[in-house]
């Protein structure tokens, strides 16, 4: 009865610590990226709700990337408080055995381990693919947003604006240059332009459009000649331009089951690449990283609950057990950061997926092995 409400007590001050350090991490880091969002998101015309709701989603992904991090911080601060306050050293003279804690901090491994899983293969590609979604249905909330008077603007792609003047929605002196293809609309369907120039006295904005008046259009054609069409009025839609927010979706945005059946689709039916359907990139090498890092990554976690858990070992020496408590957090901290860095080579060849693989199971077993070697010593 005493020794459960231990285990409880330890479970509980970890699980505590866990989720505060969580959610600290990934508020400053969320705040951040917040400001980057502002500018991308609201420059560009969106509406401030739309820039919330986008950056709330994004969240998950942050949370995601630093749950085997906080693992590791509350894990050391948790022995570290226990020891502190002597309730360590009552645990050992009650009868504990300290492989009974590494037990304890195993299985609560595995618990974050499935939370890793859950969000990684789940939560955050579904959250992250409804922001870009909730991007690409809002549309631009109105143009005069984007139009500033005395500013050069290239909000849309290929498209630079300049105004000289603005009163509501009303804009005088417009210079539009368009580098790409974005106003083909405004010429005759037989044009050949290379890019095109924009000249209006007058304009008038309408939620997504622009009514231009008295002006003129200035082509280059492609051999090399210039054409200028003249006009008093011409209608400008900006719902079928591309603005700078990315609206295509990303391969961290794709479902894991599509993850899952481009890979069986490669290696399994030998369907090469660009042809395959399910998958979301035509670069496999892409499709296997963030396969791993969605499920491999979290198999690193156990891995670190048993390598912090060296701290529990007792040393006479005072500067020894400082030392060793530092050791052992750099260790596997390390390992954190061995663990990022081969995911990203997991995608280039066979080896590395493997060697990536392979490395927690392997050495999983002969790190626990060694520490209760340790533990054994400490009793003779």
């Amino acid at each position: 009865m005493f020794k459960n409400k231990i285990y409880n007590y330890i479970t509980l001050e970890l699980i505590k610590s866990f989720v505060l350090i969580l959610f600290s991490l990934s508020l400053i880091a969320w705040t951040v990226r917040a400001v980057n969002f502002l500018d991308l998101i609201v420059d560009s015309g969106y509406s401030t709700s739309t820039y919330f709701i986008y950056s709330i989603l994004n969240l998950t992904n942050i949370m995601t990337k630093f749950i085997p991090l906080s693992f590791l911080l509350a894990l050391l601060l948790t022995i570290i408080r226990l020891e502190r306050q002597n309730e360590l050293l009552v645990l050992w003279t009650s009868g504990v055995a300290k492989s009974k804690i590494t037990n304890l901090f195993f299985l609560l491994s595995l618990f974050i381990f499935l939370i890793y899983i859950i969000f990684s293969t789940i939560i955050t590609p579904t959250a992250l693919y409804k922001s870009r979604t909730l991007v690409k249905q809002s549309g631009v909330d109105t143009v005069a947003n984007l139009i500033k008077p005395n500013t050069f603007s290239d909000t849309f792609k290929g498209l630079t604006f300049y105004v000289e003047e603005k009163e509501n929605n009303v804009i005088k002196n417009i210079f539009i240059k368009d580098d790409s293809n974005n106003l083909n609309s405004l010429l005759p369907k037989n044009s050949s332009a290379k890019n095109k120039t924009v000249i209006a006295q007058r304009g008038v904005i309408s939620k997504s459009k622009l009514i231009l008046e008295n002006g003129f259009i200035q082509s280059f054609q492609n051999d090399n000649t210039v054409k200028i069409i003249q006009f008093n009025k011409t209608l400008l839609n900006f719902d079928n331009l591309d603005n700078r927010v990315i609206k295509d979706v990303k391969i961290q945005e794709t479902s894991t089951y599509k993850i899952l059946s481009c890979l069986k689709d490669y290696y399994y039916n030998q369907i090469p690449e660009g042809y395959i359907k399910n998958c979301p990139k035509n670069n496999i090498a892409i499709v296997v990283e963030t396969f791993s890092r969605r499920i491999i990554m979290p198999s690193y976690i156990p891995l670190i609950s048993i390598l912090i858990s060296f701290i529990l070992v007792y040393t006479k020496n005072k500067k020894t057990r400082i030392i060793n408590r530092y050791l052992f957090f750099s260790l596997s901290f390390m390992l954190l950061v061995l663990s990022e860095l081969l995911v990203r080579y997991s995608g280039i060849s066979n080896i590395g997926f493997y060697a990536y693989l392979l490395i927690p199971f392997v050495l999983l077993p002969i790190v626990y092995l060694i520490l209760l070697n340790n533990f054994r010593k400490e009793l003779r």
